[in-house]
């Protein structure tokens, strides 16, 4: 059963979502961890496979979009299946994914934009209604 975390954020800014999700998934690359960017949409993938290009200037993560590279070492994607088992999962999509079982770890990002709080705490009880106990964390 994967452990779940919510990861709070205290402010509503969307650019430091992706920086924190950017930051988590090097941090998980770097355990030996295959890990799974989820976005919400297609654009939003695109801004993630900008932002790990750059989002630290002394530090390379590898990663590929699904549809380029399903084996890379961090994968961003929508609702592909991963290719990689047991890894983690960064969730950016205001919904679950489809893929939940195949995960170690499943990390979900909040922060304080009200639409997002809204999914957010949607998705916190639909783990639960699952038998899963998610966690908060404040970051």
């Amino acid at each position: 059963m994967p452990r779940i975390e919510f990861y709070v954020l205290s402010s509503a800014t969307p650019a430091e979502r992706l920086r924190a999700a950017c930051q988590l998934a090097m941090k998980a690359w770097r355990a030996g961890l295959p890990v799974f960017l989820r976005g919400a949409d297609a654009q939003q993938c695109a801004e993630l496979d900008e932002l790990l290009w750059r989002f630290k200037a002394e530090a390379f993560v590898p990663h590929d979009l699904h549809q380029d590279d399903p084996h890379a070492p961090v994968v961003i994607g929508l609702d592909e299946q991963p290719v990689a088992e047991q890894g983690v999962l960064i969730n950016l999509s205001p919904s679950l994914s489809p893929f939940i079982e195949r995960f170690s770890r499943i990390i979900e990002i909040v922060n304080q934009e009200p639409d997002l709080l809204t999914a957010c705490r949607e998705n916190f009880r639909s783990y639960r209604q699952r038998g899963y106990d998610p966690q908060r964390v404040e970051l």
